[in-house]
Formats: C-alpha cells, sequence, structure tokens
C-alpha cells in the first residue's frame, strides 16, 4: 500500500508539473492547488508529512543539485546582501512573528511562538528563484535570492532547536543559543570544506567510469548532510559548501560524466520539487484534524494576521538592509551596482515559504519535558500550513504581474551573446594554435581531409556564436545559424531512420544500431544546445 500511494505521489505530482509547463501558472501554485484539490478525494492514501523523511532524504538532493547551478564567484561577490537575508533577516522574522504570535493568541507561550517564528521564517528553496528564472529578473537578484535559499534553512532550524529546547523544558540561555548556532554554522562549513577536496578528487579518479562517477554523485549530498548532522552541524551548510566547490571544479570531470551527470539530476529534480509541492496541498486534512480546541473562525483569523506580520517583516528588514550599507560605506557604493527601491520591492515579495517550513513544524516534539502536551502545536502546525499556502498563493501569482509592473530590466541577451562570442573566439584561436603546434610532431600525423576537418569544426564552432547577432530570414524569422541547425538537425534524423531500416531489414544488428543512434544523440544534443542557447 505504501509503494502505491508513493507510486501514486510521484506519477500525479510530474502529470500536474507536465501540465504546468504549457500554463502561464507557475509549476509550483498549480501542483499546491492540485494538492489541495486531491486531499479531498474519498479513499486517498494519508500522506502525512515525515521530516525524518523529508528533512533528510528530500532537501539534501535539492540543495544539492541548486548549489551545482549556482555561481561561486557570483555567491561570493554578493556575499553581504546574501547573509543579511540568510542570517540576519531570518533571526528577525523568528523573533518579530513569534513576539506577534504571542500578543495574538491567548495562553500561548512566549517559548512555542518563538518556535512559530523559527519554522515560518525561511523563504522556500525552489519556489522564488524558479520563478525568477521564468521571469527573466536581473542577475544579481536572482543570485541574491538563490543565495538566500541554500543558506537560510540553515538559520531556522538552529533557531528552531534553541526555541524548542526552551519550550520542552530543557532549558537555554542566550549563550547557548549562540553556542548552538555557532556550531551549526561553522561545524557545517568546516565539515564541507574537509569533504570537498577529497570527495572532487575521487570523482576525477573515476575517470574511466562514468557510471561510478554518477552513483558517487548521487550519494555525496547525502553523505554531506549525514556526516554534519553527526557531530551537531549544519547538514544544510556542509551539502551546500560540497556542492558549490563540485560545480566550480565541474569543468575537471569527464565528459561523460558530466552529460550524465547533468541528466540524472534533472530527472531527480524535477521528482522532488514536485512531488514537494503536491504534497504541502496534500497536508490540508492532518492539520485541519489536529486544530482541536482551537476554532476555525479564530485559527483563521490568527491565520491571516500571521500572514501579514511575515509579509511585512521582510519588507522591514529588506529595504534598510538594501540602502543603509550603502548610506554607511563609501566602499560598497563604490563596489556594487547602484539600485533603486525597485530592486527591494521584488526581493521583500518574493519570500514564499515551502516545505521546509512544513517540515520542521511536523517535528515539533508532541510533549514537554515533564510529560504533559507541547503547548499549542496544533496551532503552531495550522498557522505554518496557511502561511505556507498563503505566500505560496497570493505571492506567487503576483509576483510576475509585479515585475512586469514594475519593469526591472531583464538580462540583456544581445551583451551576452556578445560575451559568448568574444570567449568562443578567443578560446578558438588558442585552440587553432595548439593544433598547429601537435601537428608538426610526426606522431600526430594526419591526412589533409581530417586536419582540414578538425579546423572546420573548430572554425564554425568560432562562428556560431557571432552568427547569432546577425539579421534574421524575413520569412522565417530565423538567423542563417538557426536555419543551419535546423537543417542538420533534420539530416541526423533522416540518417536515423535510415539506421533503423537497415537493422529491421538484418543489415546491421542491435549493437551497432545503439553505436551509430549515440553517436547520432551526441550531435543532435550539441545542435539543440547551441540552438537554444
Amino acid at each position: 500500500m505504501a509503494v502505491m500511494a508513493l507510486f501514486l505521489l510521484v506519477a500525479g505530482s510530474a502529470a500536474v508539473a507536465g501540465l504546468a509547463r504549457r500554463t502561464p501558472v507557475p509549476a509550483p501554485l498549480l501542483l499546491v492547488a492540485a494538492g489541495l484539490a486531491a486531499s479531498y478525494l474519498p479513499g486517498l492514501p494519508d500522506y502525512t508529512l515525515d521530516p525524518h523523511i523529508v528533512l533528510p532524504l528530500v532537501l539534501p538532493p535539492l540543495l544539492h543539485t541548486a548549489a551545482l547551478d549556482s555561481s561561486y564567484l557570483d555567491l561570493r561577490a554578493n556575499l553581504r546582501p546574501v547573509a543579511l537575508l540568510s542570517v540576519g533577516y531570518v533571526l528577525f522574522a523568528t523573533l518579530v512573528v513569534g513576539y506577534a504570535a504571542y500578543l495574538l493568541v491567548p495562553d500561548l507561550p512566549l517559548t512555542s511562538a518563538l518556535v512559530l517564528g523559527a519554522v515560518v521564517a525561511p523563504p522556500d528553496a525552489v519556489a522564488a528563484t524558479a520563478i525568477a528564472r521564468r521571469l527573466g529578473l536581473p542577475h544579481r537578484i536572482t543570485t541574491i535570492l538563490q543565495g538566500e535559499s541554500l543558506v537560510n534553512d540553515a538559520t531556522a532550524i538552529t533557531a528552531y532547536k534553541v526555541a524548542v529546547a526552551a519550550a520542552v523544558g530543557v532549558g537555554a540561555t542566550w549563550s547557548e543559543g549562540l553556542k548552538e548556532f555557532a556550531l551549526a554554522s561553522l561545524g557545517g562549513i568546516g565539515i564541507g570544506l574537509v569533504l570537498m577536496v577529497p570527495l572532487h578528487w575521487l570523482r576525477v579518479r573515476l575517470r574511466e567510469s562514468a557510471l561510478l562517477e554518477n552513483t558517487l554523485s548521487l550519494l555525496i549530498p547525502f553523505v554531506a548532510y549525514a556526516a554534519a548532522e553527526q557531530v551537531g552541524a549544519s547538514g544544510v551548510l556542509a551539502v551546500v559548501v560540497v556542492a558549490l566547490y563540485l560545480g566550480h571544479r565541474s569543468w575537471q570531470v569527464d565528459f561523460e560524466t558530466r552529460l550524465q551527470e547533468d541528466a540524472v539530476w534533472k530527472v531527480i529534480s524535477f521528482l522532488l520539487e514536485s512531488a514537494v509541492f503536491a504534497l504541502i496541498g496534500l497536508q490540508l486534512p492532518v492539520v485541519v484534524r489536529g486544530l482541536g480546541a482551537y476554532g476555525a473562525g479564530p485559527a483563521l483569523a490568527y491565520a491571516a494576521v500571521v500572514f501579514v506580520v511575515v509579509v511585512g517583516a521582510r519588507f522591514v528588514w529588506v529595504f534598510p538592509a538594501t540602502f543603509l550599507p550603502r548610506l554607511l560605506s563609501a566602499r560598497i557604493r563604490a563596489r556594487e551596482p547602484e539600485v533603486n527601491w525597485t530592486a527591494p520591492v521584488i526581493v521583500g515579495w518574493a519570500g514564499m515559504r515551502g516545505v521546509v517550513s512544513l517540515a520542521i513544524a511536523f517535528s515539533v516534539p508532541a510533549t514537554v519535558h515533564g510529560g504533559g502536551p507541547f503547548p499549542g502545536r496544533d496551532l503552531v502546525l495550522f498557522l505554518t500550513f496557511t502561511t505556507v499556502i498563503g505566500t505560496l498563493v497570493v505571492q506567487g501569482l503576483t509576483l510576475p504581474p509585479l515585475i512586469r509592473a514594475l519593469r526591472l530590466p531583464g538580462r540583456d541577451a544581445q551583451a551576452e551573446t556578445l560575451a559568448e562570442a568574444e570567449a568562443q573566439n578567443e578560446a578558438s584561436r588558442a585552440a587553432e594554435e595548439r593544433l598547429t603546434e601537435l601537428l608538426r610532431d610526426e606522431r600526430n600525423a594526419l591526412p589533409g581531409p581530417l586536419s582540414d576537418r578538425l579546423r572546420t569544426v573548430m572554425e564554425r564552432r568560432r562562428n556560431s556564436v557571432w552568427e547569432r547577432l546577425g539579421a534574421v530570414n524575413e520569412v522565417t524569422g530565423e538567423s542563417a545559424d538557426e536555419t543551419y541547425r535546423r537543417l542538420a538537425r533534420e539530416m541526423i534524423d533522416t540518417e536515423r531512420r535510415v539506421f533503423v531500416r537497415l537493422r529491421d531489414t538484418r543489415r546491421i544488428d542491435d549493437e551497432m544500431l545503439r553505436t551509430l543512434l549515440r553517436r547520432l544523440d551526441l550531435e543532435e544534443a550539441t545542435a539543440y544546445r547551441e540552438g537554444t542557447s
């Protein structure tokens, strides 16, 4: 039964995510809506979110893929705003939301209210950046949002542990809280720094076997997370540090490994993200059943206020964090690009919460140290659920029109293509010089047609990017380069059909067919990537 329930979740969420690509609605929102609708279906399996599965088994691969796709250099260049959001804002939101809930809800202890604040403090690691990339936000804003989402879970989980310790009665002083935070942050970074070099060394030494390298790649986020958590450090930070280093050094890995790894992680990320957002919606029956003594009317009123406080607190933090450092430091003004009020508005509104908040909420203990029930646990879970749904729906649906209304400058495609062309031109010149040098050696002697082919391929790479800057065909709207690629893919498809016909008539066997098709697949993949770059 459990296997069938898992199959239904993965298959259903993947189908909805695929459908979302044909609609203007972002996939996370459609998946949450589908989960909410499905939660009312009779006979549906119980999909109670288990934090012992989500935190160690779902969060590490999602963080790993996000960090692999991030830029270490860009994050380092934006370290100050990323740190202010991922650490400063999370702690600020924990205190503000917690104290507001304490004042709002009668008989809710301050410690339980701070648990709620820590739970809802971190924006989601997937939703905001997914929407930002889809809408083509300026590169720096996307980098800041992505960097925040990579680190803020570590801050929130640490704050949550301190608040829970105080709530259950095992004691937690300010000094103990700072010690816990230092151990989690510095320990997680330290574990990541210790692991990243030997793991990369091992990946490079497995160059002869792409399958072994990809098997290791699948294990890396879980190894880093478990190693850090085992010593009480932040598994989140360990995963991020390792993945940033591996992504920065990925060029040193064999090409076949990179191709396989990219495909494998895209599939894993797609399935996990789809299932995660569907799971959020499916939690509705669980949180409603648990309301207990809290009536629906008061609980919804609390939820509305908490939602407003969560959204407002982000703006209260983001605007001073954006402009005060620039006002106080001439060095920051000289080093960082000029910003106006539109950028912090987008960053402030892109604060959707997600599955990590729900997973932490479900991990709130049922009892305190003396054996009594954890005060307000059911309400904390309900308010977390409504905050997650509210931010995903309200902010997720309104973020695209807000970005369009503010008319933020998008990426300059022409400038990016020009930079790519200049880089390719410089690389091609170096490759041409290297080829001339190699061909002088008798050991590298080649027949004229083959050496000419090497030069032709190199020249093709050099010219292809420049051609994208040229005029377009008035009939098709394509550039000459795009038409070339389309015709090349048509020729490849024709060859593929011939190979299959030869196999069917037994002129070649299946093993030879697979070899020939793989060669064509690699050529077509190259043509497709160039055509969409």
